[in-house]
């Protein structure tokens, strides 16, 4: 990883202009969200363009709307995109989620999003980052309202958050009706604590609950076999 950009086997991402850089987060998200059969996805809070990049790659059929709030991270992710292979399927625009809503066309099969989830951590003085990292922007109970203003009857919401913010989704998605139907529970290293979540909902019919985990290495830059087959097509060196 460079201080400009991060390369992909299919596409490299600049970020040197967005507030959150490439991270592990966003390429899990990315790889694990279920893009089969989608035709329309968005990507709320799409930073340098990663996560809808990745849809892109996934599905060769799908149009990927893509909306940042922070100008210089949208004009960056459109750039990336621009110069990707995807960049016909990919529409990338200003705005923040509660401002595309009333503009929005038609319904998504999916809604996948990295959001801003440092709620309880302290401001940093980089405005552009704060917004970036915390949910003042972007509360939770927004994310779910909004989504369910833009799903389709059979569309799903995809998130990947914090392991210990679990019980607050769950009763925030409980009130707005949401289904869990698929669940990650991500472990940094094998015999740690978890540190993030992967969560898939719907708004359909409730279902049983697909549930499992998922170890990134066994140690220091030795990688599981279940991580490397996840993300292998998208990180160079593996």
């Amino acid at each position: 990883m460079g201080n400009n950009c991060f390369k992909f086997k299919q596409f490299t991402v600049f970020h040197d202009r967005c507030a959150m850089k490439v991270g592990t987060d966003g390429v899990l998200l990315g790889a694990w969200a279920d893009v089969s059969d989608c035709r329309s996805i968005l990507d709320v809070g799409t930073g340098s363009g990663l996560i809808a990049l990745i849809a892109a790659q996934r599905n060769n059929l799908a149009k990927i709307t893509a909306i940042e709030i922070d100008t210089e991270a949208a004009l960056q992710a459109k750039e990336n995109v621009g110069n990707s292979r995807f960049k016909e399927r990919i529409e990338v625009l200003p705005l923040s989620f509660q401002d595309f809503v009333p503009v929005a066309a038609g319904q998504f099969d999916l809604i996948v999003s990295n959001p801003p989830f440092f709620t309880h951590s302290l401001p940093s003085p980089d405005m552009r980052r704060t917004d970036a990292r915390h949910a003042d922007s972007l509360t939770l109970n927004d994310l779910f309202v909004l989504s369910k203003e833009l799903l389709n009857d059979t569309g799903t919401l995809s998130l990947i958050y914090p392991f210990l913010e679990r019980e607050n989704i769950m009763l925030v998605a409980e009130k707005v009706n949401f289904h869990l139907s698929r669940e990650t529970v991500v472990y940094p290293v094998r015999g740690a604590s978890p540190k993030r979540i992967l969560l898939e909902f719907n708004v359909g019919v409730k279902k049983k609950v697909d549930r499992n985990e998922l170890v990134i290495e066994e140690k220091h830059h030795v990688y599981t076999p279940e991580f490397i087959g996840l993300v292998r097509d998208f990180y160079l060196y593996l």
